[in-house]
């Protein structure tokens, strides 16, 4: 008989993307194998308490927790990835050694690298991007950096601080329209689900997009407008990552808003995208060589915007912890590739264990007296 794998899933989170991790929680849960592995379901709260327990996620979707328990996994490797619950007097209690934790958290605390490092402390394998590829995939301004070093097209942009928003607003103003023409988008620097973007047409719309920024991060991104055609493409590897067929996506909305992308559920996802094949192959290949400049592994979803007006193709951005909600592109693209979502958990899966190991191959003590 085959040992079962213990398999921690982590959701919720210190994030304006908190909702959205429930979501996608939701549909990763519903596709384990209850077969191979043993689930242990973890949420952390708006506040930042982890809970664990019966019935985590829909305790989380009904905002009642008095049934779970505080949750701590130490961040050091003697304890070998320990999940313990700690009652109110503080006395821990073992729960289970997790063999693979699958972080379903979007945004900041959970994508952006905080918790790669602690999950790298704790010497215990995840799925996704590590510290490095983490971190810089959340920062749209780091990201844009790295991706003219090498030499892949983004869309022109200028940044500005919260203190520069709060102290010096029309500076901020006149130096972004001296730069940028209207339409201009503003996007807080770490965030993501598009929570915060604002599309401005006017001065107007800049004083407000700025501020509404402003709320969710201290550094903001401000992004020339593109009359562009939304493409995605999901990758899956780590040193050797590979991309799926490309897909469009039509919003509903004025761009893909919030609304557009959770509750109104009216756009139009097309799959594979309509736009010729050395479009879609260029689209793959540029994927792949931006997952790689940032180190990224396990997965990531490449969104990208196609000029109507000039067929260039500009790179938008990588989601290091895409969305796995019922109409997330990430496993719809892969499906239509011929992976189905089973199969692509385990890949994942899989995919974490020989990063691990990896890591583990690495020498931590040097000797002097070789």
């Amino acid at each position: 008989m085959v040992e079962k794998i213990n398999i921690g899933v982590i959701f919720g989170g210190r994030s304006g993307e908190h909702e959205v991790s429930l979501m996608s929680a939701r549909s990763v849960l519903s596709v384990l194998d209850t077969a191979k592995f043993n689930i242990f379901e973890i949420g952390i709260t708006h506040e930042g308490a982890w809970l664990t327990g019966k019935d985590v996620l829909s305790a989380f979707e009904n905002n009642s927790f008095k049934a779970l328990q505080s949750a701590v996994i130490f961040p050091e490797p003697q304890q070998k990835a320990m999940l313990y619950t700690s009652s109110a007097e503080g006395h821990l209690s073992p729960v289970a050694r997790l063999d693979v934790i699958f972080p379903v958290l979007h945004g900041t605390f959970g994508e952006d690298g905080t918790l790669q490092g602690m999950l790298e402390l704790a010497d215990v394998a995840y799925i996704g991007a590590g510290v490095l590829g983490s971190s810089v995939g959340m920062d749209k301004i780091l990201f844009k950096d790295v991706m003219k070093a090498n030499k892949i097209p983004v869309a022109n942009s200028v940044t500005a601080t919260r203190s520069e928003i709060q102290s010096s607003m029309e500076k901020v103003i006149a130096r972004i329209e001296s730069s940028l023409t209207y339409p201009i988008f503003i996007k807080p620097a770490n965030l993501g689900s598009s929570v915060g973007i604002t599309k401005c047409r006017t001065k107007s719309d800049l004083f407000e997009g700025l501020m509404e920024a402003a709320q969710y991060d201290r550094r903001i991104l401000i992004e020339q407008g593109i009359n562009g055609r939304e493409i995605e493409v999901s990758v899956l590897g780590n040193d050797d990552p590979r991309a799926s067929i490309a897909g469009e996506i039509r919003p509903c909305d004025d761009f893909y808003s919030y609304n557009a992308k959770y509750i109104d559920g009216d756009s139009e996802l097309l799959i594979p995208a309509p736009i010729d094949e050395v479009t879609m192959a260029q689209v793959r290949e540029i994927a792949v060589r931006a997952y790689k400049a940032i180190d990224c592994a396990g997965m990531a979803r490449v969104d990208f915007l196609l000029d109507r007006d000039t067929n260039q193709l500009y790179l938008n951005e990588v989601n290091t912890i895409p969305g796995f909600t019922k109409i997330s592109m990430y496993p719809k693209l892969w499906e239509a590739t011929g992976l189905a979502y089973p199969a692509l958990v385990q890949q994942l899966i899989d995919l974490a264990v020989s990063r691990k190991a990896d890591r583990d191959a690495t020498v931590r003590i040097y000797r002097s007296d070789k």
